[in-house]
């Protein structure tokens, strides 16, 4: 299996992107890279992890994407950068999938524009798993597409369920739309459209939940929670934050005198599942769902395990052949026309 990575991608680059690659290839050593960025800067770090020549080639280029450049100003000036050339690799045959933690907005419009979307798709999106009480479940968009009509929304869906029945073994995935209510009523005009066209939609591979609130998605309502990029991006980050406030919580306790000594100690266990569990590096690596590619988006600020688990992503993708079976679902299903406020909201977006 052959990845292309953009090794300038992300805040800690190319220094987590290549520590990240070790990690890697201690769980898979058949991996192969092509290795896209400066070489003189990516160069000392190589060398740093001692990586084997034999494991990757590599393409230099000194134009990298800033990561605060707008997607459509990246994609008229940057058609040379790491982050450009690693996904043309994969559009060309030359790579299996491509990894970058660099610009999200930029990675999204290159690999539309370069490896183009799936039939019957509109707009990919950020698809990666969320920890809950027992387990995970999948969570789409994730940040991809701010604004989403009704149409994006069952895509959307679909592509979850897909996902959940083929890497994660559950035969029949409960899906449900992010909702600020359970009831009918609540909610913006394109979740209630979408939800109505599910439940017309009768699948022998699905089962339709309805609307699950945020604090569902940790009790096991859900296999699948589908929303908008701008609220599902504000899932993912509050339940970030909340591991990593438990876990200072739990060191600001320690530090409260002989009794929160021994209380920590006692606790320790407890902290360490805790850790484990919420640990969002577990979690880096979300899939750009949707395109006749694989893309994968990590973390910007992730360190070597977090991209490590991102590569891991793109194996696991490849592996079970998503996009054929993405495709193959997709024939059947009855999709909306677009609403005018779709509309509206796509051309909005483009703009961006």
């Amino acid at each position: 299996m052959i990845l292309a990575v953009d090794a300038m991608g992300g805040d800690n680059a190319p220094d987590c992107v290549i520590g990240g690659i070790r990690y890697a290839l201690k769980k898979n050593k058949d991996l192969t890279f092509l290795l896209f960025g400066n070489e003189p800067v990516v160069r000392p770090f190589l060398e740093k992890y001692k990586i084997d020549p034999k494991v990757y080639t590599f393409v230099h280029t000194e134009d990298a994407v800033p990561p605060d450049e707008k997607p459509g100003i990246a994609v008229r000036t940057r058609r040379k950068s790491s982050m450009w050339l690693a996904i043309d690799a994969v559009k060309k045959g030359q790579a299996d999938a491509v990894v970058s933690a660099g610009n999200t907005g930029a990675l999204m419009a290159f690999s539309k524009v370069i490896l183009g979307t799936l039939p019957a798709i509109h707009r990919p999106a950020l698809l990666a798993l969320i920890p809950t009480r027992k387990g995970e479940c999948v969570g789409l968009d994730l940040g991809a597409n701010a604004v989403c009509d009704a149409r994006n929304l069952v895509e959307f869906a679909v592509m979850g369920e897909v996902y959940c029945r083929i890497v994660m073994k559950k035969s029949v995935p409960v899906v449900g739309f992010l909702n600020i209510g359970s009831e009918k009523t609540k909610g913006r005009d394109e979740i209630r459209q979408a939800a109505q066209i599910l439940e017309e939609s009768p699948s022998d591979t699905r089962r339709f939940y309805g609307y699950v609130e945020a604090d569902g998605v940790g009790k096991d309502a859900v296999d699948v929670v589908v929303c908008d990029g701008f609220s599902g991006n504000v899932l993912i980050k509050a339940i970030e934050g909340t591991a990593r406030l438990v876990v200072r919580l739990f060191k600001d306790f320690r530090s409260g005198g002989i009794l929160g000594f021994f209380s920590f100690v006692l606790a320790v266990p407890l902290l360490l599942f805790l850790k484990k569990k919420m640990d969002p590096r577990r979690y880096n690596g979300a899939m750009l769902i949707g395109l006749k590619g694989i893309s994968i988006k990590s973390h910007g600020g992730t360190d070597a395990v977090g991209y490590a688990n991102a590569i891991g992503v793109a194996v696991e993708t490849v592996k079970y052949d998503l996009l054929g079976q993405i495709t193959e679902n997709l024939k059947n299903v009855k999709f909306p026309d677009v609403t005018e406020s779709g509309e509206k909201a796509s051309a909005e977006q483009a703009k961006d």
